[in-house]
């Protein structure tokens, strides 16, 4: 039987034997396994087995990074090296991702970013405001079926709502019946005991979502302390007030590993072709239906999935974010494809070089 020698403090940080063998690459090497609970600006603070520390990117992994990807996150365990008398250490590598949320950088720059790493279950805390958007969670639920975490819809704010059982029926028809809608309200404290039950030792819970939906209200009462600032929501037009300013991974008393983070005022997906098929798994079911095997769900005579919207089965709203969804995927796809080339004639031009440099040596 395996026996689990690790530090105490590295297994309540969420170390496990997954991580460990995809950490024995490193064990020779003279570094140490951490985990990024912090992410600053170009700086890092990582847990080890010695405590807390500050951390910048090794020279060399910067240089053979392919872009913000394959730079650490917050909750990924990484190679560390701590030179005695060092005022920070330096992290030489990051281990194999069990699950990751990747959005696209906001603007118009083509590049992907990684929001979190290593997470069990994801929180997307909507408010039932005058902003509720089961659009936008449409979109919070495809990155969170992508990245390899359960999802869970929290819906903040109840008592805001005008109709909450018609509420949590849109969030319920929205999610599928694979993915728990679970209710809370801050003036009652109504609610939380439930999301308690999501955190157990070592595991990893992420809070999701737009800036004011109440995230670190719920941190603060998981925690059963004001761990997070909050403040008074706006008169003007009632959104709360965005408080959290970075990533972090809390460790809580009972055990639980708490990831809060900044409210995202712009999601923009990247590569989310499994994360659409399971959150619209309704119409990808019906789509078997369809009398032509490439059906586009649009005119095409014999569609069951319009037959579907025509029958009040299907939204014709949900439909229309499926196929938004889908094009955005294409229009994505189309403007990666000029640098997926670039970076390949990069990477053959690199490759050349070494194998001329080498036959150049072996010559002399």
């Amino acid at each position: 039987m395996h026996v689990d020698h690790s530090p105490a403090i590295l297994r309540a940080y969420g170390w496990d034997a997954v991580f460990a063998d995809r950490y024995a690459p490193f064990t020779e090497l003279g570094y140490q396994p951490a985990r990024v609970i912090i992410e600053y600006q170009h700086i890092y603070r990582v847990v080890t087995a010695e405590g807390e520390m500050l951390a910048t990117v090794a020279g060399r992994l910067r240089h053979q990074a392919n872009g913000r990807i394959d730079y650490p996150a917050v909750g990924d365990w990484v190679a560390l090296l701590h030179a005695p008398g060092a005022e920070r250490a330096t992290v030489h590598g990051v281990l194999e991702r069990k699950s990751r949320f990747v959005r696209k950088v906001a603007g118009s720059v083509v590049a992907q970013q990684v929001v979190a790493a290593n997470v069990d279950t994801v929180l997307i805390v909507t408010a039932l405001d005058d902003d509720f958007s089961p659009r936008r969670l449409e979109r919070y639920l495809v990155m969170a079926h992508e990245s390899g975490a359960r999802p869970v819809v929290v819906l903040s704010k109840t008592d805001l709502s005008d109709d909450l059982p018609r509420d949590v029926a849109i969030a319920q028809s929205v999610g599928g019946a694979d993915v728990p809608v679970h209710t809370v309200c801050a003036p009652r404290g109504e609610g939380y005991d439930l999301l308690a039950g999501y955190l157990q030792p070592g595991h990893t819970v992420a809070l999701l979502g737009s800036s004011g939906v109440g995230k670190s209200t719920i941190v603060n009462h998981l925690a059963g302390e004001e761990l997070q600032r909050t403040q008074a929501v706006r008169e003007s037009d009632g959104r709360g007030r965005h408080t959290t300013t970075h990533r972090q991974v809390i460790l809580l008393p009972d055990g639980g590993l708490l990831m809060d983070t900044p409210g995202m005022r712009e999601l923009q997906l990247w590569d989310v072709d499994e994360g659409v098929d399971a959150t619209f798994s309704d119409i990808e079911a019906l789509s078997e239906a369809c009398r032509f095997p490439d059906c586009a769900h649009n005119r095409e005579p014999g569609c069951a999935v319009l037959a579907a919207v025509e029958s009040g089965t299907i939204l014709a709203a949900r439909l229309e974010s499926y196929h938004k969804l889908r094009r955005e995927m294409r229009a994505l796809a189309a403007r990666q494809e000029p640098l997926n080339r670039a970076h390949e004639k990069r990477r053959i031009r690199a490759a050349t070089k070494s194998f001329n440099r080498l036959t150049r040596e072996r010559g002399h």
